[in-house]
């Protein structure tokens, strides 16, 4: 599986989070400990934002511990809300539109996980997107799906019932026409003004999720594994959706109604 963090608060150099910590990012994509993937060489992104109201985009298919622009670019920028992935391919191709994070607009979204059996039902998936959102397709992954068909569903007007309703509809393909495990996810978006975190499975097995606020810093990094040993990390359980605003952290359930999704079909 694989791996990400995502920052929001005062802002700080991007290296404070992906490269800097004794367990970073970095660290993760080529020895990751709560996964069953203890490598994520299948490419890596962030999604920083500054002045625009939409994200700046960094994404490369070399593994991120061996691309100088990646520790060059991090080591300069400084932002006060970013997204970073590595990943660890679960079946489409190693290419810059198959890394994370996606953005369309000012909205960007990064995930963790899998839905069982997607190829089976990736042209399902597909005739799921909206066909205003359908130019945005520039990949192949379930991920990138999951984000235009939650887009599609109102990311911006109700976040939560939005992706709740996206992953319904896509777990209810993989009951359909899949296989098991239906859906692990863990997933981090932004609108550029709150960052949103979620951690679900249609089993016991949801990928890990941690987040810890920093008074040094004056931010929150939300993480897939803690960056440093012996600090103290909220672990979020599972069925949650987190929304962080500043030094405000509210946690809701996560609970997609699949008889919904079912009935629709």
């Amino acid at each position: 599986m694989c791996r990400w963090a995502a920052y929001i608060g005062q802002p700080i150099f991007l290296e404070d989070i992906i490269s800097r910590p004794g367990h970073s990012l970095v660290r993760q994509s080529h020895e990751a400990v709560q996964c069953k993937s203890a490598i994520n060489a299948d490419g890596f992104g962030l999604a920083w934002y500054g002045d625009h109201a939409e994200p700046g985009l960094f994404r490369d298919i070399l593994p991120a511990w061996s691309d100088p622009n990646l520790a060059s670019l991090t080591r300069q920028v400084r932002s006060r809300l970013f997204l970073a992935h590595v990943r660890a391919s679960t079946g489409t191709a190693t290419s810059r539109n198959n890394c994370h994070p996606f953005a369309v607009g000012r909205w960007s979204f990064m995930h963790n996980g899998q839905i069982g059996g997607y190829d089976r039902f990736r042209r399902d998936a597909e005739m799921m997107i909206p066909d205003a959102l359908y130019p945005h397709r520039r990949g192949a992954t379930d991920s990138e799906a999951l984000f235009l068909i939650a887009l599609g569903e109102g990311l911006d007007q109700d976040s939560k019932g939005a992706l709740e309703r996206a992953t319904a509809r896509m777990e209810a393909l993989s009951r359909r026409k899949g296989d098991a495990p239906h859906f692990r996810m863990t997933a981090a978006f932004s609108d550029g003004e709150r960052l949103y975190a979620v951690r679900y499975a249609s089993d016991d097995q949801a990928p890990t999720l941690y987040h810890r606020w920093s008074d040094t810093r004056g931010g929150r990094a939300i993480v897939s594994e803690p960056l440093e040993a012996g600090e103290s990390w909220d672990a979020v359980p599972p069925g949650s959706f987190c929304t962080f605003h500043g030094d405000q952290v509210t946690i809701a359930s996560f609970t997609p109604d699949l008889s919904l999704a079912l009935a629709a079909e």
